[in-house]
């Protein structure tokens, strides 16, 4: 049994998606708490009539509770190395821990039932973020529960919550080592290698998410003339040149992605000469760039669309581009285009590029459909935790 905490008392009727085991509790559910309860601290969360449902993390925002465990076990360094430990055993029978694979997501927030954290492996490096107060708290705690698990040598833990946090909480978050320090920032995926800037890089450093399209794309490579879009550090990039493609085009508007990939390209195939980078913003690319230059091409945008008031706008740049790629793609072309958008679903995006192909008027079939690999799982509870999104098309 846990130690007293701070209770949170639901509107009648409003336990409903909480017994279906949905981790969020909304604002307009709460009927009251206490006073003095601070944004991150641990709460328990009761029925009108005072039935316990479960225990989370408090934040002020439309998602007032995070809830870590449906029970009312305590919230400890037990818990949090219970669930690190449940979550690397899933990783390996993934296996994912390979000598040829060093790089994996272990916590992907709710779909490890960990909600409000994220972390990411590098080798001997974990990559810590945290998305709630609640964890920012706990970030020691998990710290000390990552270094102590059996079957993963952790020698530094980097956390990196900046821009993760809700900034109204004024938290004030500083990017830094938990635990060790810098060693080496080159890691290992499906035996291709690649320098991961987890100090200063988007999100983790790296976008391991797209690991098992990566190597789909290998497979489609041989032979053709590959265009990256969005292409930060390379990943799609040096993979096509694995796969046997004839030239891999890189393009980034940030000139500092751009080094990254033309550093990890020489990594795994020094002095190649089929590779070359633009840092130049991709909708102009596309725009200006001669037809049928490409039979082959990526669009891996960030997220247009963060939040659901950015819906519109977000639907139409996906349908833009994409018809943008469709216009210029050569004849028998193959075009594999994302959305990590959460805001957007699934049917969603398939209507933008419907749209787009329509646009272009060509005749475009569906090879894939394609979504984040499984060790970004999506709690069956939780379906907003599905965000990835992708399509491999094939252009007559």
């Amino acid at each position: 049994m846990m130690e007293s905490l701070p209770v949170i008392t639901l509107r009648r009727g409003k336990e409903e998606s909480l017994d279906r085991f949905h981790p969020w509790v909304f604002s307009g559910a709460i009927a009251r708490f206490p006073e003095n309860i601070e944004e991150g601290d641990l709460v328990s969360v009761v029925t009108h009539d005072g039935r316990h449902i479960g225990t989370g993390h408090f934040q002020i925002g439309s998602i007032s509770v995070r809830i870590l465990d449906f029970s009312d076990r305590a919230i400890d360094l037990g818990f949090f190395h219970e669930r690190l430990t449940q979550a690397l055993a899933l990783r390996k029978m993934l296996n994912l821990m390979r000598s040829d694979n060093d790089s994996f997501r272990l916590i992907h927030g709710e779909g490890d039932f960990l909600p409000g954290l994220v972390i990411d492996i590098y080798g001997a490096t974990a990559v810590v973020q945290a998305h709630s107060p609640g964890m920012h708290y706990a970030r020691f705690m998990i710290a000390d529960a990552l270094t102590d698990l059996d079957g993963l040598a952790i020698r530094n833990v980097y956390y990196k919550s900046e821009t993760t946090l809700p900034y109204k909480a004024r938290l004030d978050p500083v990017n830094d080592y938990l635990i060790g320090k810098f060693e080496t920032n080159i890691a290992v995926e499906n035996g291709l290698r690649f320098h991961v800037d987890w100090l200063k890089g988007q999100k983790t450093g790296f976008f391991v998410d797209q690991r098992d399209n990566r190597s789909l794309l290998e497979k489609y490579a041989s032979g053709r003339r590959v265009l990256n879009m969005f292409c930060y550090t390379g990943g799609f990039s040096f993979y096509a040149m694995r796969g046997g493609a004839r030239s891999v085009h890189s393009v980034d508007s940030s000139a500092k992605a751009i080094s990254l990939t033309d550093a990890n390209v020489e990594l795994n195939f020094p002095g190649d000469n089929r590779h070359e980078s633009f840092a130049c913003d991709a909708f102009k690319f596309l725009d200006t760039m001669d037809a049928d230059s490409y039979d082959l091409i990526v669009l891996d945008p960030p997220a247009f669309a963060k939040h659901r008031s950015a819906l519109r706008n977000a639907l139409r740049g996906y349908q833009r581009i994409n018809a943008r790629a469709f216009e210029k793609i050569a004849k028998g072309g193959v075009l594999f285009t994302f959305s990590c958008s959460q805001a957007v679903s699934r049917e969603q995006f398939r209507l933008a590029v419907f749209s787009a192909a329509a646009q272009a008027r060509r005749r475009v079939r569906i090879l894939h459909q394609l979504t984040q690999p499984a060790d970004h799982p999506i709690n069956i509870y939780h379906p907003e935790g599905e965000y990835l999104k992708g399509l491999i098309l094939y252009v007559e």
